[in-house]
C-alpha cells in the first residue's frame, strides 16, 4: 500500500501501529507510504516509527493510558493556517494570526471585559483587508473570505468564557461579521491612512 487513510480516533497505540503498519510493508519499487490521519492519533501518539518505552508502556500500562490526550484536549492547541490561495490575497499583511486566548489572558489580567477580545480581533481582521486593499469594497470583499478564520476565533473565545451552546457560537459568529462589516465602513479611510500612510484615491 502507498497510502493509508485512518478515518478514525482510537486510544489503542497497538491499534495505531497495526493500521500503519499495513502502509510499511517492504515492497519493490516502493521505498516511502503517505499517511492521512483524520483522528488525532498522530498527536495522541506521535509520529509512527518514532522510539517509544515500550518497557514503561508495558509495566505501567494505566499510567500511559490516563497520559492520553482526548480530542478536545489537542484541538485546544491546534492554529487555524489560511490556505496557501487565500493567504496570496493576503500578501502585504505580515502576520494573519490573532491569538485570541493570549488576548483574552491579558484582558483579564488588566480587568477588562472579555468582549474586549473580539473587538480587537476585529481591529486586526480590518487592518489584514485593508492592507489589502485599493478601497472599501475591496475590504468587505475580503472581510467574506476570512469565514474560516472567524468560526475558529469564535471558537477559540467561546472556550476561554466557557460558555459554547450551538446557539449563542452561531449568533456570536453573526454578529461578528456583521460588526467586522461596520467597522470597514466607518473606519476605512483611518485605517488605511494608519497602514499606507496616504488617504485612499477619490
Amino acid at each position: 500500500m502507498d497510502s493509508i487513510i485512518l478515518n478514525r480516533a482510537t486510544k489503542s497505540l497497538t491499534l495505531y501501529y497495526q493500521m500503519i503498519g499495513r502502509g510499511s510493508r517492504i515492497l519493490k519499487n516502493k521505498s516511502t507510504f503517505t499517511v492521512l490521519d483524520l483522528g488525532n492519533n498522530l498527536h495522541r501518539f506521535g509520529p509512527w516509527g518514532a522510539d517509544l518505552d515500550w518497557h514503561r508502556i508495558f509495566r505501567s500500562p494505566n499510567f500511559y493510558l490516563d497520559g492520553i490526550l482526548a480530542d478536545d484536549e489537542i484541538e485546544e492547541n491546534f492554529r487555524y493556517e489560511m490556505p496557501d490561495d487565500l493567504r496570496e490575497s493576503f500578501a502585504n499583511s505580515e502576520d494573519v494570526y490573532f491569538d485570541i486566548k493570549k488576548t483574552y489572558i491579558a484582558a483579564v489580567r488588566a480587568g477588562e471585559s472579555s468582549k474586549v477580545v473580539l473587538e480587537r480581533s476585529i481591529e486586526h481582521h480590518s487592518k489584514i483587508c485593508v492592507e489589502n486593499s485599493e478601497d472599501l469594497w475591496d475590504a468587505l470583499d475580503l472581510a467574506k473570505q476570512l469565514g474560516d478564520d472567524i468560526d475558529y476565533r469564535i471558537h477559540r473565545y467561546t472556550k476561554c468564557i466557557s460558555k459554547s451552546t450551538f446557539n449563542f457560537v452561531e449568533w456570536l459568529k453573526d454578529d461578528y461579521r456583521k460588526k467586522l462589516r461596520a467597522y470597514l465602513r466607518s473606519n476605512f479611510d483611518d485605517v488605511y491612512l494608519q497602514v499606507h500612510g496616504k488617504p485612499p484615491a477619490e
